[in-house]
């Protein structure tokens, strides 16, 4: 009964992440926060899920495999933007220049 409450909390937890990632307009690594907590709380959600249906965690890996590889594309895209436009507003650059 117990795994259902935490079942339940992950769920609002992952939809208060969806309001912080559609709600941060300004700045992006407050966005690429707001999806790294998305993704954690996916990956509560499937290890639980996984541990409920007495699966192997194996397939847990993958999934932290490619949340690394989103993280790191995340912060390369933040590193680049910080060394072409000084910060990281979205207000301060055009999308339309090249």
């Amino acid at each position: 009964m117990v795994n259902f409450y935490m079942y339940y909390l992950m769920i609002i937890m992952f939809m208060f992440g969806c309001i912080v990632f559609i709600s941060s307009r300004k700045h992006l690594l407050c966005t690429l926060l707001s999806l790294e907590f998305m993704v954690l709380m996916l990956f509560m959600l499937l290890f639980m899920y996984l541990n409920f249906m007495n699966y192997e965690s194996y397939f847990s890996m993958f999934f932290l495999t490619f949340c690394v590889c989103e993280g790191v594309l995340g912060l390369s895209i933040l590193v680049s933007m910080i060394r072409t436009h000084g910060n990281d507003y979205f207000q301060s650059f055009s999308i339309l220049q090249c």
